[in-house]
């Protein structure tokens, strides 16, 4: 069965993971330019990295927004997951239809070979 994943929105951390990453076996993955892939979101993850910064701010709140947009723009996009191989490409949302079909093309003929299996599994 092929296994195909479009990221169109979020994938966070653990949730990425499962969600037929690359790492469980995905055949293609491909993300949209507004995909955020992330360990979690902006938010959290910059009050966890930046809180001294934040909190020894004269406008704490004004800081935090500065320090989420930061983060999301250096670390929550698709671009850096398909840099280190996890995304397959980065493509524009109209190009989704054509990307699936000829993904699907692609891997019309798939076959997966496990290792024999070395015993069954019989109740005991």
């Amino acid at each position: 069965m092929p296994k195909i994943t479009v990221i169109t929105r979020k994938a966070y951390g653990g949730a990425y993971d499962v969600m037929n990453s690359k790492h469980i076996g995905a055949d293609l993955n491909l993300a949209w330019p507004t995909a955020e892939i992330a360990v979690m979101g902006a938010k959290g993850a910059s009050e966890i990295i930046f809180k001294k910064q934040i909190a020894e701010a004269t406008d704490p709140a004004a800081k935090a927004l500065e320090k989420e947009a930061e983060y999301a723009e250096k670390f929550a996009n698709p671009y850096g997951a398909a840099a280190r191989g996890f995304i397959d490409a980065v493509i524009f949302p109209h190009e989704t239809r054509r990307r699936l079909l000829s993904g699907f093309e692609m891997l019309r003929n798939k076959v997966v070979v496990n290792p024999r299996r070395k015993h069954g599994n019989i109740p005991l």
